[in-house]
């Protein structure tokens, strides 16, 4: 315990340019990471795009499969360096999310040396559990939000003589905005640990405000995916059940009665001297 409140003193100790110095080498760590695991994907274009990008435009997707859906989008090309562009785009993104853990990991390794040792344990959960949310929303944007948005544009015509002709850049921006989106999305209920924590939120202030947050889920859901109710209603259960996960993350606020007996007896001895 000493030696933890040395260190911890030793820390407060440090100078800006310290600190400053730090984070340099903690953005440094997390520039090399990336690097390495970009020129590790740039290599394996055929799995990045024939078995997870592209997937999503063929019949035999297994969300099309479970809900009898299915699909023939065409992508076509129409700019001389397009496709290398997409390449580096989509590789990046893939590091992005592979090395999410360890940028995750040097967040909470800068920012420890300044924190109690209970406060430590409660940031480390507090990551992992960002870190496990994230690729829940990842998978969520991937596996069931993007098909149904590709199943009804790819559908959806103003006049059977206009012909739908998707290009590559556009369907790769779809993808990276949908999935990052989510995973984001997804770190709801770690803000709402946090603010918690520091007791700007309480358990009973979000089952109070339900009715509030169906009408948020719905309007959420009608955003983020095509206007009709099928999309709307497979959207909204994953965000329902964010709700309720961030209702079970929420602490629970201190009861009244016992704080005004708390203070009532000391009153009372106060009294009694």
């Amino acid at each position: 315990m000493a030696e933890e409140e040395e260190k911890l003193d030793e820390s407060k100790d440090m100078s800006f340019w310290d600190h400053l110095e730090d984070l340099r080498h903690a953005l440094f760590r997390v520039v090399i990471a990336l690097l390495a695991a970009f020129v590790v994907l740039f290599f394996f274009k055929e799995f990045l795009f024939d078995k997870l990008i592209l997937a999503p435009t063929r019949s035999d997707f297994f969300f099309y499969k479970w809900f009898g859906m299915s699909t023939g989008l065409q992508l076509v090309n129409i700019e001389l360096s397009t496709q290398f562009m997409v390449h580096m785009r989509v590789t990046f993104m893939c590091a992005f999310i592979v090395c999410c853990p360890y940028v995750l990991f040097e967040i909470w390794k800068f920012i420890a040396p300044a924190l109690y040792r209970h406060e430590k344990k409660a940031t480390r959960r507090a990551f992992l559990f960002a870190s496990f949310l994230f690729y829940l929303g990842i998978a969520v944007g991937y596996s069931i939000i993007l098909p149904l948005m590709i199943n009804f544009f790819d559908g959806y015509k103003v006049s059977q003589e206009v012909v739908n002709t998707i290009s590559l850049n556009s369907y790769i921006s779809t993808v990276n905005s949908t999935v990052i989106i989510f995973g984001i999305v997804f770190e709801v209920p770690t803000v709402v640990a946090i603010l918690s924590s520091i007791g700007l939120l309480t358990r009973e202030s979000l089952v109070g405000g339900w009715k509030y947050a169906v009408v948020a889920i719905a309007v959420l859901a009608a955003i983020i995916t095509p206007a009709d109710p099928f999309s709307m209603l497979i959207a909204a259960i994953p965000l329902a059940l964010l709700y309720g996960l961030s209702i079970l993350v929420c602490k629970p606020a201190e009861p009244e009665f016992e704080e005004a007996g708390v203070v009532e007896e000391t009153s009372s001895a106060g009294g009694r001297k």
